[in-house]
Formats: structure tokens, C-alpha cells, sequence
């Protein structure tokens, strides 16, 4: 007998159950966490765009970058100092 594969919704619901374990609000964790969080490590890492659209099964590199987070939006703006 073959397990049953996970679908978007389980693996949504694992991710809620695990944030309020450890005492974070689950309405803001979503599958899609996950994938943010892996793809923006990448980044991280210096993986390249190519290397990072294999694991994702993303076909569109404007799909790609858009689950990743800019941690460090305001480092080295060209505003800093304005304020």
C-alpha cells in the first residue's frame, strides 16, 4: 500500500500546528512559509537563480524571486542619511 502524498492544505496545517507550538501566531504561517524561508536562505548562500528554480519547480525566474524576503531592504539604501 502506497502512503498517501501530502497536499497543499496538510502541509499548510502542519506548519500552523508547529507555529502555535512554539507560541507564534499560526494565522501567519503558511505552506508558502516554507518556501519563502528555503528560498531566501538560498539567496543567503549565494545560491544562483538556476540552482534555486530546480528544487521549487518554478518555470518563471519572476515567480522565483518573489517568494524571496528582503531581509535587509533599508541595508545600504541610497535614502539612508535623508532621515
Amino acid at each position: 500500500m502506497q502512503p498517501e502524498r501530502l497536499t497543499d492544505r496538510t502541509v499548510a496545517n502542519i506548519v500552523k500546528a508547529h507555529a502555535q507550538r512554539v507560541g507564534l501566531d499560526p494565522a501567519t504561517f503558511s505552506g508558502h512559509s516554507l518556501q519563502s524561508g528555503f528560498l531566501t536562505s538560498a539567496v543567503r548562500r549565494g545560491a544562483t537563480l538556476f540552482k534555486m528554480m530546480a528544487p521549487s519547480r518554478h518555470r518563471s525566474a519572476e515567480t522565483v524571486t518573489a517568494y524571496v524576503r528582503d531581509q535587509d531592504l533599508f541595508k545600504d539604501h541610497t535614502g539612508a542619511g535623508l532621515l
